[in-house]
Parts: structure tokens; C-alpha cells; sequence
């Protein structure tokens, strides 16, 4: 189990790595704020692809090739980013790199709770989960401070990724598999396209689903618009500060995720949608009256509304998701997750230009805070209590 939290960490390392060179990249290639959102949600394409036709690959072929594959890809992700020249090649990373996520989240997701000795998937959910916003912190953090202290601010973080990953694949072909009987044959596959929840728990997923939603467009929105919004409104030019908020939001996600370890799934949903409505409030008034205390404070409260509310959605997801479909309604619940990663983050870009950042990031709020209303209704209605 610990192998594969540690595989699911590395593998989103490189979805926050980008981010504090953004400044960067939108100096050195001379593209708009517009296009920065562009490259970051472009992975999407990646995930909806992978979780479209191949939702349902690590149920036959298994959890470790699947996952092997994906760090593969992921590597290959890398090495476009450690060459890149132009925009061109940005475009291509961020959709290997979202294959690459696309592909290994679901199986590791599965595999982690398969692997839980005593198979209880709230503590299940909360390793994966964990592991995840670990990564994206270490990402983040890694990435900035590389680019402001060390030389190749381009090139030496990818450098260093690629190393880890190799070690990592390593670590995973040891790890034991769970799916008794994969198929090895290419044409005993399954590849018809096969996303979707079961009737009976159709209506329950509604709840899991509109939190994570808020939860993921949260996270898109700090991994790729605060670094406009440090450097072009609070003029910060410091990329390891950069670097930190963002590191901050995953890293209070993750210290939240452990902490809250025992919390029951539906507690931590309705916990969450509260801290969201809080942290919201607290992000608007900072970007306001451009207040670095604010937004570092803002920050950590949205971070931990984050993790809530991602640890909870998954844990619902993976007590009601039957055992023989278990990586197939996985996939739907990041097909929802993914979604809201890339969708509003492009949204957001493309009212900036018409109504002004402080505005478009107003209506962002203002659509969150009612899935999060949504959400509770819902889960208050439809999900058990235990």
C-alpha cells in the first residue's frame, strides 16, 4: 500500500512542477495569460481520452502494468517539458501528462484500497488521497525554489523528476498485484468505452461528485491562476514564493487529509463545504485589498477545504462503488474531478479578458459555493450516516 501512495505521489509531482514557471514560460516564449490557462487545462484532453476508453483497463490487465505504463508516459511527459523550445511542446507535455494521470490515478486508487490490510476504504481513501496532494505540494514547492535558486530554471526540475521516476517504477514492479486472473492477451481486451455509475447508487454519487467538483476547481485554480495573481496584482517576482503559496494550499491539503484520518466521510463532506464558503470569502477580500497575510491565510483554509472535501468524496465513492466495478465508477468520479480541474480554469481565462480577473474570479465563486449547497443537500438527504 505504501508503494502505491508513494507511486500516485510521484505521478502528480509533475501536474504542479509547471507552475511556478509559468512567469516563465509566458516571458521566454511571449504568450498571454490566456494561453498559461490553455497549457495548464489542456491536459484534460489527456484524462478524458485515458478515462474514456481505458477506465477499465487495470481491472484486466492489472494494477501494477497499468500503473508501469503510466509512469512510462509520465516520463515521457517530462522529457517534453525538459525540451521544450516553444509553445508547441508545453501543449504536448500537459496532455501526456494527463494521459499519464489519467491512467495511473484510477488504478493506483483501486490498488491502494485493494492493498488496505484490513480493507477499510475511508483509510484507504485517505492514503491515496494524501498521497496525491503530497505530491502536488513537493511539485510545487520543488519547482519553485529550483527556479529561483538553482541554475536551468527550465530544465533541472524535469531533470529531477525524471530521476525520481525512474526510482519509483523500481520501487511499484515489486509491489503485489491484486487482480487475480489479468488478461495478457491484446485481443481478450475489453476497450469498448464503459464510464458510468450503477443505477442503484446513481443518485448517492450526485453528493461526492458536486464536492469533488468544488474541491478539484479550487485546486486548478491555484495551480494555474494564482501565479498570475501573485505576480501581476500583488507584484511578486519571487518564483519560490510563488512556488510556496501554491505549495501551501496542496501541503495544508495533505496536513488536513492525515489529520482528519478518522473523520467519517459524510462529516468530512458537510466539514468542507463550510471551510469552502469561508476560504472563498477570504480569497476574494485578499485579492481585494492585495494582501499577501490575507492570501497566505486564505490559502491555507481553502487548502484544507480542498482536502476535505476531495478525502471525503473518494471515501463516499469507494464504500458504495460495488467491488466488481470498483476502478469503472472510480474512473467516472475523476472523470468529474478532471473535468473540474481544466473547465473552469478556462473560464476563468477567458472572462478575464472581458469583465477583468477580480470579477471572473467572483463568479467562480459564486458557482463553487452553490455545489457545495447542492452537495449538502444531497448528502444530508441520500448518504448513510455510519
Amino acid at each position: 500500500m505504501w508503494a502505491a501512495a508513494l507511486g500516485i505521489a510521484t505521478l502528480y509531482v509533475g501536474s504542479t512542477l509547471p507552475t511556478p514557471l509559468y512567469p516563465i514560460y509566458e516571458r521566454e516564449f511571449g504568450f498571454s495569460e490566456l494561453v498559461v490557462t490553455e497549457v495548464y487545462a489542456i491536459y484534460v484532453i489527456g484524462n478524458l481520452a485515458v478515462l474514456f476508453f481505458f477506465g477499465r483497463l487495470s481491472d484486466q490487465i492489472g494494477r501494477r502494468l497499468t500503473t508501469l505504463i503510466a509512469l512510462a508516459i509520465t516520463i515521457a511527459s517530462a522529457t517534453c517539458f525538459l525540451a521544450a523550445s516553444g509553445t508547441g511542446w508545453l501543449f504536448s507535455a500537459r496532455v501526456l501528462n494527463g494521459f499519464a494521470a489519467g491512467l495511473g490515478a484510477g488504478a493506483l486508487t483501486a490498488w491502494i484500497a485493494e492493498l488496505e490490510p484490513a480493507g477499510n476504504r475511508s483509510r484507504a481513501a485517505a492514503f491515496a488521497s494524501a498521497g496525491n496532494l503530497a505530491g502536488l505540494t513537493f511539485g510545487a514547492l520543488g519547482g519553485g525554489l529550483l527556479a529561483q535558486h538553482a541554475p536551468w530554471p527550465l530544465r533541472l526540475g524535469y531533470a529531477c523528476y525524471i530521476a525520481l521516476l525512474l526510482i519509483v517504477i523500481a520501487t511499484i514492479a515489486f509491489a503485489p498485484e491484486t487482480i487475480r486472473e489479468p488478461t495478457r492477451a491484446f485481443r481478450d481486451l475489453s476497450l469498448r468505452p464503459r464510464i458510468g455509475v450503477p443505477s442503484g447508487i446513481r443518485i448517492a454519487f450526485v453528493a461526492p461528485a458536486a464536492i469533488a467538483f468544488t474541491a478539484f476547481a479550487l485546486g486548478g485554480f491555484f495551480a494555474a491562476l494564482a501565479p498570475g495573481l501573485l505576480t501581476k496584482q500583488l507584484h511578486e517576482t519571487d518564483l519560490a514564493v510563488v512556488g510556496s503559496i501554491v505549495g501551501l494550499f496542496f501541503g495544508a491539503a495533505a496536513i488536513t487529509v492525515v489529520a482528519t484520518k478518522a473523520l467519517a466521510s459524510r462529516t468530512a463532506m458537510l466539514c468542507a463545504c463550510a471551510l469552502l464558503l469561508i476560504g472563498l470569502v477570504l480569497l476574494l477580500v485578499a485579492e481585494s485589498a492585495r494582501s499577501m497575510a490575507m492570501l497566505v491565510i486564505a490559502t491555507a483554509v481553502d487548502g484544507a477545504s480542498m482536502a476535505l472535501g476531495y478525502r471525503s468524496s473518494l471515501g463516499i465513492v469507494n464504500e458504495i462503488a460495488p467491488d466488481e466495478r470498483r476502478a469503472e465508477v472510480v474512473s467516472s468520479y475523476l472523470l468529474v474531478c478532471y473535468s473540474a480541474n481544466a473547465i473552469p480554469v478556462i473560464g476563468v481565462g477567458v472572462l478575464t479578458l472581458r469583465i477583468g480577473a477580480e470579477n471572473a474570479h467572483r463568479l467562480l465563486a459564486a458557482v463553487l459555493a452553490a455545489l457545495a449547497a447542492l452537495a449538502c443537500a444531497i448528502g444530508l438527504r441520500y448518504l448513510p450516516r455510519h
